[in-house]
């Protein structure tokens, strides 16, 4: 009897790991990006946006060319997302995107400057939740990074 429980607990062991295998290939597929997204991902000219909100002394300000216009004409419109589902993809963007400021000899450090005070107690908004989750989109698709387990889509 224990040979049989054996054999089937081997059989199932198997079968995972070759479902995990197959799992862990399609997360590398590559991004598809449009004409109009590379042709904005091109853009020289400075673009700031300001990201603030009336209720809260925070800002954030990015100096990002092009990020204006990707909001703008391609991001998602405003509304899409709900503020609990930009505040959770926000925190855990966050949290890589500190960790690689922190590790300039392993990360670009011309990609990551300064580090982002975000806060799970703090309501920023529905806006600045949105334009900053918006930048990480932006960010990741233009530089080709990944700041989560999240292929970052629009």
């Amino acid at each position: 009897m224990k040979k049989k429980s054996f054999k089937v607990t081997y059989i199932v062991l198997a079968g995972i790991c070759f479902a995990l295998l197959l799992n862990c290939g399609t997360s590398n597929k590559s991004l598809s990006i449009t004409e109009d997204e590379k042709e904005v991902f091109n853009q020289v000219e400075g673009d700031t946006v300001s990201i603030a909100s009336d209720k809260t002394e925070y800002e954030i300000i990015i100096i990002e060319p092009g990020f204006n216009i990707w909001l703008a004409s391609i991001a998602k419109p405003e509304g899409y997302y709900s503020q609990s589902f930009l505040e959770n993809r926000n925190q855990i963007m966050v949290l890589e995107w500190n960790q690689r400021v922190l590790q300039p000899t392993r990360y670009n450090p011309n990609l990551y400057e300064m580090q982002i005070d975000y806060s799970r107690q703090i309501d920023y908004g529905y806006e600045v939740n949105y334009k900053l989750y918006n930048y990480f989109i932006y960010f990741q698709r233009k530089y080709n990074q990944r700041l989560g387990p999240f292929i970052p889509r629009i």
